[in-house]
């Protein structure tokens, strides 16, 4: 059975800092400052390539979300074998922030964190004010399957680039999502329906799909920035990728661009034609994915890890499948086959853990293809390793996924800005679009609201600001 938080560790860590804020900023303490003077540090070799003191306890601390926790009780194990004098401790929490803040403010956190989840820590707090260790020497150490590969190279495309601020490598982001619109191949099969490739095709689909007694839509109106990923996608595709670049570098009049402009109307097109499913704008993201897969809704817009987050409720046969968003036009200027592909499940090491170098052989053990293997098989997810689900019997979502990506055609794209500046998402993008989706605002105010929200931010000066290339 997996630990727990100790309730002793937990107040002690609040006491620190007298009350905790959920997921805000980091406030009160700076967290930042040299590891060295706590560091536990072994003699480097071929062997031991980042210098990981034998003995050294290691602290790892994992989100128990829709991955589970149990491939991280597999890669502890493995780091056991091969550092068999430490002791390893494990545990798990969906209430990220609130178990672990205090810790990163009393200067007691973990060695390993998966800062994942609703509950994550804002990761501009922790970048801003040092908390996170350098993976620089990761990605340059030996690869665990081949010593004359650097770990950087058996990574995905975007990996690198995704969990660096200011171009230091501080986040790896373990899973790799495909971000689409999802559908039961055994429900279109049945009916007769081909998922469209254009705009045209969706709506004349959708039409097809109500006439027939289903909701062509449904999402998940609690988060419902989960429909502004399909908006952002068409949005990149229309008009090309710079169109994301703006938003995620806060550039006046970004979230104003045609293409943006363009995307919220097609988009707000489904819910004034009722294509969405009625009652979704208060369900969250299980319960509308629940309906989906009683067949209650045709389409949803998800990533890749609602496979094995829906699995104990996905009837025999449901045949899960996703596929890129449709192109809006046919002057696009990313091709159809375009999708947002993107690292996920982040795991850091923080600056002032205890055994900094254990916590970034534990990264290193994690990027191994049999590691990898092991997530893929226990999480349901594919990784950022590259290659690593080659010879795997994946199950039909994941199949789907991996012939998503070998399309003809297929390359992937992504948006920085919900971990440079998480409240922009979690709070305004969202809120934004629930309204959209309720018919509440039209195209303009979405634009006009989100727009306003990353001016704001802009012009904070309390908040850290990143450039994206």
């Amino acid at each position: 059975m997996a630990q727990t938080i100790s309730r002793r560790r937990l107040l002690q860590g609040t006491a620190a800092v007298g009350v905790l804020t959920g997921t805000g900023a980091l406030t009160g303490c700076a967290l930042g400052g040299d590891s060295d003077d706590h560091d536990a540090k072994g003699e480097k070799s071929a062997a031991n390539p980042l210098g990981v003191e034998e003995d050294a306890p290691l602290e790892v601390v994992v989100f128990n979300g829709g991955f589970g926790e149990e491939y991280a009780k597999d890669h502890e194990a493995m780091y056991r074998e091969r550092h068999p004098g430490a002791r390893v401790e494990h545990s798990a929490t969906q209430q990220i922030a609130e178990t672990l803040q205090p810790r990163f403010v009393a200067g007691t956190p973990p060695d390993v964190v998966d800062n994942s989840g609703g509950s994550q820590i804002d990761f501009n707090a922790l970048v801003s004010q040092g908390a996170l260790a350098n993976l620089g020497e990761l990605l340059d150490a030996p690869s665990l399957d081949d010593p004359a590969v650097r770990v950087k190279d058996t990574l995905l495309p975007g990996i690198v680039d995704a969990g660096s601020y200011d171009g230091t490598f501080l986040a790896l982001n373990y899973a790799y999502s495909a971000y689409g619109v999802w559908y039961s191949e055994k429900l279109f099969a049945d009916r007769g329906w081909q998922y469209p490739a254009t705009w045209d095709g969706m709506i004349a689909l959708c039409r097809r799909i109500k006439a027939a007694g289903i909701a062509p839509w449904t999402y998940t109106g609690v988060h419902a920035r989960y429909m502004s990923w399909p908006i952002l996608a068409a949005a990149a595709k229309l008009g090309g990728v710079d169109v994301l670049t703006a938003i995620d570098n806060l550039e006046p009049g970004a979230w104003r661009h045609d293409a943006v402009r363009t995307a919220v109307d097609a988009y707000r097109q489904l819910a004034v034609d009722g294509f969405v499913q009625a009652g979704a704008e208060g369900m969250d993201h299980i319960q509308a994915q629940t309906e989906w897969c009683r067949g209650r809704a045709a389409l949803i817009s998800c990533g890749s890890w609602l496979e094995n987050e829906q699995k104990a409720v996905t009837p025999p046969g449901f045949r899960m499948t996703v596929a890129p968003t449709p192109s809006l036009t046919s002057g696009d200027k990313l091709p159809y086959a375009a999708f947002r592909g993107a690292g996920s499940e982040a795991f850091v090491v923080p600056a002032k853990a205890k055994n900094v170098r254990g916590g970034l052989e534990y990264l290193r053990i994690m990027l191994s293809r049999a590691a990898a293997a092991d997530f893929t098989r226990k999480a349901g997810s594919l990784t950022c390793v590259a290659g690593a689900a080659a010879g795997i019997d994946l199950p039909p979502g994941l199949t789907s996924v991996t012939r998503m990506m070998a399309a003809p055609g297929a390359q992937t794209f992504t948006w920085l800005y919900p971990s440079y500046y998480r409240k922009l998402e979690r709070t305004f993008v969202n809120a934004a679009t629930a309204d959209l989706f309720a018919r509440r605002i039209d195209a303009a105010g979405w634009v006009n609201r989100c727009q306003k929200a990353a001016d704001d931010i802009a012009r904070d000066p309390s908040i850290k600001k990143y450039k994206r290339a």
